[in-house]
């Protein structure tokens, strides 16, 4: 147990540290202008038009960095600063959005997958520190293991829903930077500027997994270490 606290915690620094790149990359690439002067909501409209895609709404959310597709009502929500930037950060976020609309369009599986988990982790991510806290304490003073390996099975789930989304992330990047290459939405020096600032954007969802991972590895040694 002692091991896996001790990974728990290099994670999280670990993940800290991206964290702090993520948004230092994102704060230096917003503030160089775009040759071409299109904002983040141009730019997604483009690509939708450009790959057929119809229906989708695009919408400017309040807050940094909530940008999102959403496949319940098909919107491309992006915050303030990507809906009106003008810089290589806001259209690779924009085009990463948009990437996700694609993938809902083409019936992409991983995305349907993670889609149609998303129910059952809210309902597990509700519950799942009362399952834990509770089930410690039934384990060590009442030796029963049941609750907290109910804890440790929604920690399961929340940590597949993890690894099932680097995928659709990284495919989402993927077409992104792909479409604006092809297309001259941004110049050579300004695509290198994107694909810096969504790969420091998928390494937030790699130490995301790899966080969850050794949290479900550290619940589930200590019920099996007990129960042994």
């Amino acid at each position: 147990m002692d091991a896996g606290y001790i990974l728990i915690i290099i994670v999280g620094l670990i993940s800290m540290g991206v964290q702090f790149m993520f948004r230092n990359r994102f704060k230096k690439y917003s503030q160089t202008p775009l040759a071409s002067g299109m904002s983040g909501a141009e730019v997604a409209q483009r690509m939708l038009n450009d790959n057929g895609i119809g229906g989708v709404k695009i919408m400017s959310v309040g807050g940094q960095l909530t940008d999102h597709y959403n496949p319940s009502d098909k919107t491309v929500n992006l915050s303030e600063a990507v809906f009106h930037g003008r810089n290589a950060a806001a259209v690779a976020v924009a085009a990463h959005e948009c990437g996700h609309a694609i993938q809902d369009a083409k019936a992409y599986a991983f995305l349907g997958f993670r889609s149609a988990m998303v129910p059952v982790l809210n309902i597990t991510n509700r519950f799942t520190p009362f399952l834990l806290m509770i089930g410690i304490g039934l384990l060590f003073f009442a030796n029963i293991p049941y609750v907290l390996a109910l804890g440790v099975l929604a920690l399961a789930v929340s940590t597949l829903f993890s690894f099932i989304t680097l995928p659709v992330e990284f495919d989402a990047s993927r077409r992104a930077l792909k479409w604006i290459k092809e297309e001259n939405i941004v110049n050579p020096q300004e695509y290198s500027m994107a694909k810096g600032a969504l790969s420091w954007a998928a390494m937030t969802y790699v130490v995301a997994a790899l966080s969850s991972l050794a949290t479900l590895l550290y619940y589930a040694s200590m019920l099996l270490g007990r129960r042994d």
